[in-house]
């Protein structure tokens, strides 16, 4: 009797656990709950701890209540001024209302296929009515936020809350890089070349005032020292009009003797002359009187 006692407890005991670890839910900080029975929601649990089903009939559905990412395949779009770009955009959202996401999209999977179309959707809807020129000014600022306003419209009955949307990265296609590349490159070389032709020009000029300056200098270079010549001969024919005016016969021994020097300083000249030509007065006579 008491081991048909004891076993029934026993049973009693397995059962009763079963049932309780079947009715014992518990929910994290990270995480929001929805109680579903037969696959119908029935209750909403937002605040973490330990709580209760009813076992067999109902099961619970977790989402996370963290800000999550979603990340959809890069989109091509077509730009106002006819450039094709590979953009990647991404989202920042959090589920706000769990029972409205389970009705609209069911799983996250569904949410990231369907919202995330509705985001290259949005991108390209809005990238397409500005330039390339438009995505790299400050004007990018404005179109990301009418991005995340025209998303967050699209998604207002997804149970969901847009937090931000941001462009990855914008880059051109393969076969466009290579001709955007080569028309930079033309471009750049053209604008080289007329650098090269301004700079050649700017140097001409230069050259041209500078010589034009230099002739302009020597000139007045030369003709200062003409007058400074001409002023130094004059009073150079002054100072020897003074001094022949005081002793006429020295100051013509005196030339002629300076004469002499100049003439027959190097030693291999030779003169043709007439002794008695005036030339050689002073050969004869210190005083330079013929006799």
């Amino acid at each position: 009797m008491n081991k048909t006692l004891m076993a029934v407890l026993g049973v009693i005991v397995v059962v009763g656990g079963m049932v309780a670890s079947g009715a014992l839910f518990t929910v994290s900080q990270t995480e929001q709950a929805m109680i579903m029975q037969f696959g119908n929601p029935k209750q909403m649990i937002k605040e973490p701890g330990l709580h209760f089903k009813m076992p067999l009939i109902q099961n619970v559905v977790y989402y996370d209540n963290r800000v999550l990412n979603l990340d959809p395949p890069t989109e091509q779009v077509v730009l106002a001024d006819q450039k094709r770009i590979n953009v990647d955009a991404f989202a920042r959202y959090r589920i706000v209302d769990p029972l409205r996401f389970f009705q609209a999209l069911r799983t996250e999977a569904a949410f990231r296929d369907q919202v995330g179309r509705v985001l290259n959707s949005s991108v390209r809807n809005s990238m397409a009515r500005n330039t390339l020129g438009d995505l790299l000014s400050e004007k990018r600022n404005a179109i990301m936020v009418e991005i995340e306003k025209r998303l967050a419209d699209e998604t207002k009955n997804y149970g969901i809350e847009i937090v931000d949307v941001r462009v990855g990265r914008t880059d051109l296609p393969p076969e466009i890089s290579q001709t955007v590349f080569n028309r930079m490159r033309s471009d750049r070389i053209k604008e080289a070349n007329q650098l090269r032709a301004d700079g050649g020009k700017a140097k001409l000029e230069i050259e041209s005032h500078a010589d034009r300056l230099k002739t302009v200098i020597i000139a007045e270079a030369q003709r200062t020292s003409e007058i400074l010549r001409g002023e130094g001969e004059g009073e150079r024919n002054r100072i020897l009009g003074e001094a022949f005016g005081q002793d006429p016969e020295f100051f013509a021994f005196y030339r002629t003797m300076i004469a002499y020097r100049a003439a027959l300083a190097g030693g291999d000249t030779n003169l043709v002359l007439s002794p008695d030509n005036d030339f050689f007065r002073f050969f004869g006579d210190q005083t330079g009187v013929k006799k």
